[in-house]
Parts: structure tokens; C-alpha cells; sequence
């Protein structure tokens, strides 16, 4: 009786629809990614390129870019914490080209995007110049639809 049940219960609801996480593309979701980052690192890069960005994002969205910044502890606003280190640096390129290299997707818990950049343009802190070309890797783990944590790596 007790196998009746559960049977039926799976044919009412089936697994996919009992999961906590919705499943999304995330191939699809890799790429939507990269190209709002991207948007955000332009010369004509504006707030409303930034917010395109972090809707992508959990409000307590974790990050770390190594070696530099290495706590990557999910803040209740950790969303808007990257807005104002991202707001600061808005517009500082004067040049600036990516390319998608690779897209890594595990389950439905990360994507790893690989891609190489490069950037030109004046610091906003000591007016220097700056330039540098790098190939990153993202590691972005993803919860409930949204980025919650990214890890950054320079090869």
C-alpha cells in the first residue's frame, strides 16, 4: 500500500517539479552572464548597465578575485556592496575587448566561464594609466536562479 502511495504521489508531482531549485539553462545563463559583465566593463558603460549586471545576482551574492580580495562570505548585502566597488570603477576603460573561451556547467550547482580580456584606460584611484591583457577564470555558484558566489582566477 505504502509503494501505492509513493508512486502516485511522483506521478502527481514529479520529481523535477519537488526540487528546491528550479532548473534554468545554464549554458544559456553562462552567456547572458558574460555579456552583462562585459556591458559593464565598456567605455559607455552606465548604472544601467551595471544593474542589468547585478539582477543576476542573490542580494547576499559572495565574491572573491584573487589574490587580492579573498573573503568571499555571503553578506545580506553583499549585492550592493559590489555595487559600490563596481560603481567606482564605471567608465574608467577607455578600450576594452573579452572573448568567451570556454563554459563549464556542473549539475545545476556552477558554471565555470573561461575567457580572456583585455582593458585600457586610467585608474580612478592614482589616475594611472593602465593596461593588461589576462585570461580569467569565473566560478559562479548558483542558487535559487542566481549567482550567489564568484570566484575569480587569473590563469
Amino acid at each position: 500500500m505504502k509503494w501505492l502511495l509513493l508512486i502516485s504521489l511522483v506521478m502527481l508531482f514529479p520529481p523535477k517539479l519537488l526540487a528546491n531549485e528550479s532548473s534554468i539553462d545554464l549554458n544559456a545563463f553562462a552567456k547572458l552572464y558574460f555579456d552583462k559583465m562585459v556591458a559593464t566593463q565598456m567605455p559607455n558603460a552606465t548604472k544601467n548597465e551595471l544593474d542589468e549586471y547585478l539582477d543576476l545576482l542573490s542580494n547576499d551574492v559572495g565574491h572573491s578575485h584573487l589574490p587580492w580580495d579573498v573573503d568571499d562570505t555571503r553578506y545580506p548585502d553583499g549585492k550592493e556592496a559590489k555595487r559600490k566597488g563596481m560603481t567606482f570603477y564605471l567608465g574608467a576603460h577607455t578600450e576594452y575587448k573579452a572573448e568567451l573561451l570556454n563554459v563549464f556547467i556542473f549539475n545545476q550547482s556552477a558554471i565555470a566561464i573561461r575567457y580572456k580580456h583585455h582593458a585600457k584606460g586610467v585608474h580612478p584611484q592614482n589616475n594611472q594609466s593602465i593596461e593588461y591583457t589576462r585570461t580569467m577564470m569565473e566560478v559562479l555558484e548558483m542558487e535559487g536562479g542566481k549567482v550567489a558566489v564568484i570566484r575569480k582566477y587569473h590563469e
